[in-house]
């Protein structure tokens, strides 16, 4: 049988499964057991065992949890109405005012949470009903808190960044400090999105407030003081190399405790439920991991990952080709899946493919989480239009429709960080 009759085969007993409504991390592991049960000589059951316990067993594996419980723990503390109280006065003077909190609030928690989801629930649960009571439209309300929530996967410390440095084995100390100017400029695009919203409908700006000085504004920004002292501590120690990304983790999330304790919001009942909602996303991102690491192992018992590098490597792509076509693939699955399934569902096959082309695995993997980006703002599965349909009550179809700027926005920073990629690989080379 052909390679492609295989592929065509197994892509189709991917989406029959998901289909019939199985978990994504069973499907993995199916389509990986049927691989290797029908195309390979050994035996499956075993290759499974040993793969899933390696796989359960990663030490560099460690941090995900630790972040993805430190998040919970800060999403159920008063974090987020000091964000918008610190925030507020400095984006007075801005065109499209209040607006821009959004997009510096889902900065500033991005460095915190780690994740899409999370930044758009808690910093839309602070700005969404404060906007609307100032009068400012829906849509780019909630358009720019759409596209600017995405920065939770590429500012770190990102969930995300963790799986694709596990599964490609680069760096994550290396890949958060990748992260830090692209995100900053994409933070910038999403500003300059929203000025030039502003200045082509003054009408539908709200007046400013009452004018603050500056000693007053100083004041205000004293409820910042919590959360970029968290930041601090746990990208400064990466950054400085006292601790490793899993350390990190551990720091953060004994600052997440201590942040809730000195704001009188920890108690046993938010301490059980965010280490219970920690478990319940990390249980589930591990079954996506470990899925994915058998089929990887499935594939490459196969011979599909060399044979697809073999035949894109025949095609005569050049690196800009390449690129391309893997972006609109990364979209296109996006349709389909979310972002950790789409890294670990495809990284055994493309990154021999993108080896044999001379590209960075440091640099694709800043690429990846971009478009990954975009694909979190893609229906009908973009992850952060789910959140925003359950809290606004929305269309889907009306909230990706007033995404779409900011999805254009992304699409600039992918150009722009190919056109130079020094904004992804200057700062680790300084920190070497």
């Amino acid at each position: 049988m052909s390679e492609l009759t295989i592929t065509l085969l197994l892509v189709a007993s991917l989406f029959l499964i998901l289909a019939s409504g199985v978990w994504i991390g069973l499907t993995l592991m199916g389509v990986a057991w049927i691989g290797m049960q029908l195309f390979s000589a050994r035996p499956a059951g075993d290759a499974m065992a040993v793969t899933i316990w390696g796989s359960a067993s990663s030490w560099t594996l460690t941090a995900l949890p630790l972040f993805v419980w430190m998040g919970e723990i800060l999403f159920r503390t008063r974090l987020s109405q000091d964000m918008f109280r610190g925030l507020a006065p400095w984006m007075q003077a801005l065109p499209g005012r209040l607006l821009h909190v959004n997009v510096a609030g889902c900065t500033i928690f991005a460095a915190v949470s780690g994740s899409s989801a999370a930044t758009v629930a808690t910093v839309g649960k602070m700005s969404l009903p404060e906007l609307a009571r100032r009068g400012y439209p829906d849509g780019i309300s909630i358009g720019s808190l759409a596209g600017a929530g995405t920065l939770g996967l590429l500012i770190p410390p990102s969930i995300i960044m963790i799986v694709y440095g596990v599964t490609a084995e680069v760096s994550i100390a290396q890949l958060f400090i990748a992260g830090v100017i692209p995100g900053l400029m994409l933070a910038a695009l999403f500003s300059g999105v929203i000025v030039l919203w502003a200045l082509r409908h003054p009408d539908q700006v709200p007046p400013a407030d009452t004018r603050m000085t500056f000693a007053q504004k100083l004041r205000e920004a004293r409820h910042l003081i919590p959360i970029i002292g968290l930041i601090v501590a746990v990208l400064g120690s990466i950054y400085a190399g006292v601790a490793t990304a899993t350390e990190a983790a551990a720091i953060g999330v004994v600052g997440a405790l201590a942040i809730s304790a000195a704001q009188g919001s920890l108690t046993w009942r938010t301490f059980f439920d965010s280490l219970l909602g920690g478990t319940r996303l990390y249980c589930m991102i591990a079954l996506i991991l470990a899925g994915a690491a058998f089929l990887t192992l499935s594939m490459g018992y196969i011979g599909l990952p060399r044979h697809l590098a073999e035949f894109i490597a025949g095609l005569g792509l050049s690196q800009l080709e390449l690129l391309i076509a893997l972006a609109l693939f990364y979209v296109l699955l996006g349709c389909f899946l979310d972002g950790i399934s789409m890294i670990v569902l495809t990284m055994g096959v493309i990154l021999p493919t993108i080896q044999k082309a001379g590209i960075d695995p440091l640099w694709f993997g800043i690429f990846v989480v971009l478009v990954v980006e975009m694909a979190q703002i893609t229906p009908p599965v973009g992850f952060n239009l789910f959140v925003l349909q359950g809290m606004t009550k929305r269309e889907i179809g009306w909230i990706a429709r007033v995404t779409l700027p900011f999805f254009f926005a992304m699409v600039v920073a992918v150009a722009l960080i190919y056109v130079f990629p020094g904004l992804v690989t200057w700062l680790p080379q300084q920190m070497r």
